[in-house]
Protein backbone atom coordinates (compact mmCIF):
# COMPACT_ATOMS: atom_id res chain seq x y z
CA UNK A 1 0.00 0.00 0.00
CA UNK A 2 2.84 1.90 0.64
CA UNK A 3 4.36 1.72 -2.25
CA UNK A 4 0.69 3.21 -4.08
CA UNK A 5 0.90 6.06 -1.72
CA UNK A 6 4.45 7.05 -2.83
CA UNK A 7 3.32 6.43 -6.88
CA UNK A 8 0.05 8.86 -6.60
CA UNK A 9 2.27 11.28 -4.66
CA UNK A 10 4.68 11.28 -7.35
CA UNK A 11 2.04 11.25 -10.06
CA UNK A 12 0.04 14.38 -8.24
CA UNK A 13 3.31 16.12 -7.90
CA UNK A 14 4.15 15.93 -11.96
CA UNK A 15 0.78 16.06 -13.09
CA UNK A 16 1.28 19.88 -14.34
CA UNK A 17 4.64 18.90 -16.35
CA UNK A 18 2.80 15.80 -17.22
CA UNK A 19 -0.07 18.16 -19.08
CA UNK A 20 2.03 20.29 -20.53
CA UNK A 21 3.89 17.34 -22.47
CA UNK A 22 0.49 15.70 -23.35
CA UNK A 23 -0.66 17.06 -27.07
CA UNK A 24 -3.43 18.85 -24.70
CA UNK A 25 -4.20 22.08 -24.12
CA UNK A 26 -5.07 22.70 -20.32
CA UNK A 27 -8.38 24.62 -21.54
CA UNK A 28 -9.78 21.45 -23.22
CA UNK A 29 -9.09 19.01 -19.68
CA UNK A 30 -10.28 21.88 -17.38
CA UNK A 31 -13.34 21.33 -19.57
CA UNK A 32 -13.49 17.80 -19.89
CA UNK A 33 -13.11 17.96 -15.69
CA UNK A 34 -16.61 20.10 -15.48
CA UNK A 35 -14.06 22.52 -13.58
CA UNK A 36 -13.43 26.22 -12.88
CA UNK A 37 -10.33 27.41 -14.22
CA UNK A 38 -9.63 28.85 -11.05
CA UNK A 39 -11.05 25.91 -8.92
CA UNK A 40 -8.58 23.89 -11.61
CA UNK A 41 -5.21 25.80 -10.82
CA UNK A 42 -6.14 25.43 -7.11
CA UNK A 43 -6.48 21.83 -7.12
CA UNK A 44 -3.16 21.62 -9.46
CA UNK A 45 -1.72 23.36 -7.00
CA UNK A 46 -2.09 22.18 -3.50
CA UNK A 47 -2.41 18.57 -5.40
CA UNK A 48 -6.12 17.89 -4.49
CA UNK A 49 -8.06 16.32 -7.38
CA UNK A 50 -10.38 13.81 -7.08
CA UNK A 51 -9.78 10.44 -7.60
CA UNK A 52 -12.25 10.57 -10.01
CA UNK A 53 -11.19 13.42 -11.43
CA UNK A 54 -7.55 12.20 -12.08
CA UNK A 55 -8.72 8.92 -13.41
CA UNK A 56 -10.37 11.25 -15.94
CA UNK A 57 -6.96 13.00 -16.58
CA UNK A 58 -5.50 9.64 -17.05
CA UNK A 59 -8.20 8.89 -19.45
CA UNK A 60 -7.25 11.70 -21.35
CA UNK A 61 -3.69 11.79 -21.03
CA UNK A 62 -2.95 7.60 -22.07
CA UNK A 63 -6.57 6.75 -23.67
CA UNK A 64 -4.50 3.28 -23.85
CA UNK A 65 -3.30 2.45 -20.50
CA UNK A 66 -6.48 4.05 -19.15
CA UNK A 67 -8.70 1.43 -21.42
CA UNK A 68 -6.28 -1.14 -20.60
CA UNK A 69 -7.00 -1.56 -16.77
CA UNK A 70 -10.74 -0.29 -17.37
CA UNK A 71 -10.60 -3.74 -19.28
CA UNK A 72 -8.76 -5.75 -16.30
CA UNK A 73 -10.91 -4.53 -13.46
CA UNK A 74 -14.27 -5.41 -15.53
CA UNK A 75 -12.39 -8.73 -15.78
CA UNK A 76 -11.58 -9.06 -12.20
CA UNK A 77 -15.31 -8.05 -11.14
CA UNK A 78 -16.78 -10.99 -14.05
CA UNK A 79 -14.40 -13.37 -12.45
CA UNK A 80 -16.02 -12.45 -8.71
CA UNK A 81 -19.58 -12.49 -10.05
CA UNK A 82 -18.87 -15.84 -11.63
CA UNK A 83 -16.91 -17.05 -8.10
CA UNK A 84 -20.40 -16.05 -6.69
CA UNK A 85 -22.09 -18.09 -9.04
CA UNK A 86 -24.23 -14.86 -10.88
CA UNK A 87 -23.95 -16.28 -14.22
CA UNK A 88 -27.06 -17.41 -16.67
CA UNK A 89 -27.43 -20.05 -19.15
CA UNK A 90 -25.67 -19.77 -22.87
CA UNK A 91 -29.38 -20.30 -23.96
CA UNK A 92 -30.60 -17.25 -21.96
CA UNK A 93 -27.72 -15.18 -23.20
CA UNK A 94 -28.51 -15.89 -26.61
CA UNK A 95 -32.14 -15.26 -26.33
CA UNK A 96 -31.80 -11.67 -24.67
CA UNK A 97 -28.69 -11.09 -27.82
CA UNK A 98 -31.44 -11.86 -30.02
CA UNK A 99 -34.03 -9.49 -28.15
CA UNK A 100 -31.49 -6.50 -28.43
CA UNK A 101 -31.12 -6.97 -32.58
CA UNK A 102 -34.90 -6.93 -33.02
CA UNK A 103 -35.14 -3.45 -30.81
CA UNK A 104 -32.18 -2.11 -33.46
Amino acid sequence: MLQEIIAYRKVATQLDELIDKSPYKKKYIIEQLGLSSPTYYRKLQSQTFTISEMLAIAKILDPVEYNKWELLEEIEQARVEIKNGKTIPHTEMVKRIKAKKKDL
